[in-house]
């Protein structure tokens, strides 16, 4: 089965980047992307910065993880499986832009799916793959992930040059402007973004780590969302705002489409140097309005008919704030460190990321400079994340969630997880990753764990 899993994406992977040119096999590739373009009228000439019409990139990610048997005192229904276990996930993504007027693009995301991540993703709030979505298939499937318009209005300031590349036409714009999206795309491919811990394709892997881990965005089973943000850049710092919809319910592969249920975010980011290196700091707050469920409220109503809790009946309208705060900074030639703290409303269910009420992440990336491999990149993190004492009441009691429940929490720990990576890359466009990660207490429990986990990810973009 694993082999049928991962021959028939390559496959396809094969074909559709043979059809783009196959352009990333030659060695002469680390000379640059515009010379991979054919000259046609596709650009016109702005200056010495050549102004792209249109762009057609394409991607393929496999993630195999592995992980041995691991002790356990009991399991339950959404428990990470004891036994020894290997999945893989595999994704094509096109992308193809074209730009309609003076700064309007339309980009548009094709994607084929195919896999299951550990347990079907289930087990671990910080759930080791970033490429493993919460719906897992044997046969590849396809999905518009992501179409969106993004209008770019110069506000002044110098001339920036913006390079090609994956859902961004090569032009120029002013350093001081304004940049509103609208259509599907995913919250984070704007918000909590960082340059050392944000691409499971590329760097780290674990959601808590890619991410803030008690950033509950709005998403669909596959990470998007129908939304509308707004982003001011001036000078040193840049304000945005979003308005998304949520799944129409917690943790659906359907979402809203009318913004009845929503969630409201807002983020302020200013960049500085330090001590002669560039960094950026990030304050992040949201809320989500939509039909949710107090964990006590769940509770309490087990309780009065002698079941288990379950959040469906107990849901009703309200509100789930939480905020972030994202650092990135670089430390010298080729090395940067991150670190993220999050935290949200614990006293009601999660929407539609993970069972994380607070988290704080943080690691190290450094490039391979120093060993004569400048392309290839060296990760190390950790993070830890914890429940509310609502949510442990709500687990303990035999309730389930998005991606955790073992039938009970007699001995709750915080999750604790490392992970690094090597990134092998031969040039631009071929990737090898070998990733390790160590999860003690997965999904809060002392009684299970700990699990070591190992991945192996190849990477081919054009």
């Amino acid at each position: 089965m694993m082999t049928v899993l991962s021959l028939t994406p390559i496959r396809l992977a094969g074909g559709l980047l043979l059809c783009l040119g196959w352009s990333f096999a030659l060695p002469t590739l680390a000379a640059d992307d515009a010379a991979l373009e054919p000259a046609d009228h596709s650009e016109t000439q702005n200056g010495d910065i050549q102004e792209e019409r249109f762009s057609l990139h394409a991607q393929f990610t496999d993630v195999t993880q592995w992980h041995d048997n691991f002790h356990t005192r009991y399991s339950g229904p959404n428990s990470l499986t004891a036994g020894a276990s290997r999945k893989t996930t595999n994704d094509i993504t096109l992308f193809a832009g074209v730009r309609l007027w003076q700064g309007a693009e339309l980009y548009v995301n094709p994607e084929i799916d195919q896999g299951f991540g550990l347990s079907n993703t289930l087990g671990v709030a910080g759930f080791p793959s970033g490429e493993a979505y919460k719906v897992g298939k044997t046969n590849p499937y396809w999905r518009w992930q992501r179409l969106f318009l993004r209008q770019t209005v110069d506000l002044g300031g110098e001339t920036q040059t913006v390079p090609a590349d994956a859902n961004q036409l090569a032009g120029t714009k002013t350093a001081n402007n304004l940049v509103v999206t609208a259509g599907k795309f995913s919250v984070v491919d704007i918000f909590d973004t960082n340059a050392y811990a944000h691409d499971p394709r590329g760097d780290f892997l674990n959601w808590s780590i890619v991410d803030a881990g008690a950033f509950d965005y709005a998403a669909d089973a596959w990470g998007y969302s129908y939304g509308v943000a707004a982003e001011w850049t001036q000078d040193w710092w840049t304000v945005r705002a979003g308005l998304f919809d949520l799944s129409t319910t917690p943790n659906s592969p359907r979402l809203e489409k009318d913004f009845s249920q929503y969630a409201l975010i807002g983020e302020l980011e200013e960049r500085h140097r330090w001590l002669g290196h560039d960094g950026k700091l990030k304050v992040l707050g949201f809320v989500n309005r939509g039909r949710m469920a107090s964990y006590d409220d769940a509770v309490h109503l087990a309780h009065s008919i002698r079941g288990v809790p379950d959040v469906a009946p107990a849901r009703k309208f309200d509100s789930r704030p939480g905020m972030a705060i994202n650092l990135e900074q670089s430390l010298g030639p080729g090395l940067g460190a991150f670190a993220r703290a999050s935290y949200n409303d614990g006293s009601k269910e999660a929407f539609d990321f993970t069972e994380i009420n607070r988290s704080i992440s943080g690691g190290l990336a450094l490039q391979g400079n120093r060993w004569n491999r400048p392309k290839d990149t060296v990760g190390l993190a950790v993070a830890v994340n914890g429940l509310s004492s609502e949510a442990r009441r709500y687990f303990d009691a035999g309730g389930l969630g998005i991606l955790i429940g073992d039938g009970k929490l007699t001995h709750y720990r915080d999750e604790k997880i490392l992970e690094t990576y090597y990134a092998f890359n031969p040039n631009d466009h071929v990737g090898l990753s070998l990733d390790y990660q160590y999860i003690a207490n997965p999904a809060y429990n002392a009684d299970r764990g700990p699990v070591s986990v190992l991945g192996l990810r190849v990477h081919l973009e054009y």
